[in-house]
């Protein structure tokens, strides 16, 4: 009876989810369809009490489910709508893109598409939350071929910024108003598994949820998509998933004031700080407010010195301009001159009082995260002691109920029986180790084969996803957690890291090709080869002085044959390369003229 009425107590939850992918007068969208079914499963997951998904939803179709849910949101406490596919905005105003649209003018937009507001109105009977999570700020291809009846009529990318009217009404956005979205590469998109990882956590409030997935959408597209939420809840926290009731020891009472200092800290102004220390004028979060009303005091110095820096260099130009008298300048010169120094000096002043806030507010996020893991740890210890203590005393009723045959056992068989272990729980094991190794492969962070063995290259790709994801599962026996956070990341988490001589392309690593003349240096770059001077060796140089020694030891050679030739002209020595012959001088036609020695040249 005590749980039939708790479950007829609890509050009613409800979701219509929409996904649009093929649009028949625009491109197929590849992601829609798998976000909205992704999305679905996890709020059935999350135990909604009707959970709608439709898919390729043409105008008429959508208007009916709209209808429809508005009808299932008048008992319910809690109302989701998300929608996935194209979207448009028209003079300021949101629509949601059927499949059947063509949207030849902007004229069509107001018969062929669906109005935000449509949306807002099937949410309003909600009573405590009403959720609008729009997955539609991509690059619209209607907006780029549709003609314009009004020149003047504004058409513009992405979604218009929306501020709801109604209290407890929250829309999300992909992509900031006025940006678009990015698809990803995998199956889902950045914005959809952000979503998936984030809002299901129990006790979790909207507000944080949304600002973590904000925070991995960021990181999944280099900081080019920023998703943002319009609207405003009330000072309570506001779960998708409510934590269930703890029967452990009770939660640290110091949270309430964690809570109203993380208010505090959202709103940021010096009222805010003020009514903070009014209500908790001594503690560490006192301590913590102080230096942020420290660093907004500062702050409001720098723009006041700025402000009459500023009047006194318009003063300084003033009066040049009206050719003041040179003393009169002079003054305007030197009050401009202290103006600035003081603008200085307060900008300098501000800094340190923001670096003093942020290392406080680091020391904070730090000892909470200290306690919180002190009281998991002590949680989780309680929990293991009940669980055993529960176990002992289910194996004491097990015993007492055993027949009198079975208890007359002999003690050898029993104690063989309770220590040997079942197969089935060492298989699941090793399917567990080889699943999460298939995982870390997937991510990039484990190269060897998945063959179910914890083995110290598993535990160091294990510890590489810790670093690279955020997380600090246990390294030396994979769990469930760990193979759970594996599966939600979409793509790689490692980075990849390539040989000398390679670089990375995409997933996988490339020998580095240089044109000619160059090669791979040290900074595994390419680089010009430098072109090596012939240097002479020892042994050369020994060769050389040997020749020019030898060379000056010889004998100089004469230059001529040392004879000499007599005629009527008189003497003279033999020409080089002639030599004389004995026996009669020829004459013409080789007829001898006489006796003696001739010169013969060759």
């Amino acid at each position: 009876m005590s749980l039939a009425c708790g479950s007829a107590h609890a509050d009613r939850r409800v979701a219509l989810i929409i996904g649009n992918s093929a649009y028949k007068s625009a491109p197929k969208l590849g992601n829609p369809v798998n976000d909205a079914t992704l999305v679905g499963g996890m709020f059935k997951k999350a135990g909604f009490d009707s959970v709608d998904v439709r898919l390729d939803l043409s105008a008429s179709e959508m208007r009916r489910m709209l209808r429809e849910f508005a009808g299932r949101t008048r008992d319910a406490d809690m109302a989701v709508i998300y929608y996935a596919g194209h979207g448009i905005e028209l003079d300021g105003n949101n629509y949601l893109i059927p499949i059947d649209a063509t949207l030849e003018t902007d004229g069509d937009v107001l018969d062929e598409t669906i109005p935000v507001e449509r949306a807002l109105f099937a949410v309003e009977p909600a009573k405590q939350l009403r959720l609008i999570i729009l997955d539609a700020c991509r690059d619209n291809p209607f907006a780029k071929t549709m003609k314009r009846t009004l020149a003047s009529r504004a058409i513009g990318r992405g979604l218009a910024k929306v501020e709801p009217t109604s209290p407890n009404t929250m829309i999300a956005f992909a992509a900031k108003a006025g940006s678009t979205a990015s698809d990803g590469d995998a199956r889902n998109s950045p914005f959809a598994a952000a979503l998936v990882e984030h809002l299901p956590k129990p006790g979790l409030d909207l507000r944080k949820a949304f600002g973590f997935v904000r925070d991995d959408v960021l990181k999944a597209t280099g900081y080019k998509q920023e998703p943002y939420v319009y609207g405003s809840l009330g000072g309570d926290d506001v779960p998708l998933v409510v934590r269930p009731a703890a029967t452990g020891p009770q939660a640290n009472p110091q949270d309430a004031i964690r809570r109203d200092y993380e208010l505090a800290l959202q709103l940021a102004t010096r009222d805010a700080w003020e009514a903070f220390l009014a209500a908790y004028p001594d503690g560490f979060y006192a301590n913590l407010a102080k230096g942020q009303l420290n660093k907004i005091g500062a702050e409001e110095t720098r723009v006041a010195a700025e402000q009459k820096a500023r009047a006194a260099e318009q003063e300084k130009t003033r009066l040049i301009a009206e050719r003041a008298q040179k003393a009169e300048q002079e003054k305007a010169v030197a009050a401009a001159k202290a103006a600035e120094d003081a603008r200085i000096a307060a900008e300098r002043k501000k800094e340190i009082e923001q670096a003093k806030a942020e290392a406080a507010e680091r020391e904070r996020k730090a000892a909470e995260a200290a306690a919180a893991k002190a009281l998991a740890e002590k949680q989780a210890a309680e929990k293991a002691k009940a669980e055993l203590a529960a176990k002992q005393a289910a194996e004491r009723a097990e015993q007492a109920a055993k027949p009198a045959a079975d208890r007359q056992l002999p003690e050898v068989e029993q104690k063989v029986a309770a220590l040997s272990p079942g197969p089935t729980s060492q298989m699941s094991a090793v399917d567990l180790t080889k699943s999460v190794q298939s995982e870390l492969r997937r991510v990039g962070c484990l190269s060897a084969a998945a063959d179910g063995d914890c083995n110290a290259t598993s535990q160091r790709s294990l510890t590489l996803f810790n670093k690279y994801a955020g997380t600090q599962f246990g390294v030396k026996l994979a769990g469930v957690d760990a193979l759970d956070a594996l599966k939600a990341k979409p793509g790689r988490v490692c980075p990849l890291v390539c040989n000398f001589g390679f670089k990375a392309d995409g997933d996988q690593c490339v020998k580095i090709t240089c044109r000619a003349g160059y090669r791979v240096g040290d900074d595994n770059e390419c680089e010009k080869i430098q072109e090596k001077k012939p240097v002479a060796t020892r042994e050369d140089s020994r060769r050389r002085d040997a020749d020019r020694k030898a060379t000056e030891a010889a004998p100089s050679k004469p230059e001529a044959s040392g004879q000499i030739v007599c005629n009527s002209a008189g003497c003279r020595p033999v020409q080089k390369g002639c030599r004389l012959v004995a026996g009669a001088t020829p004459g013409r036609y080789n007829a001898a003229v006489g006796s003696g020695n001739y010169e013969v040249c060759n």
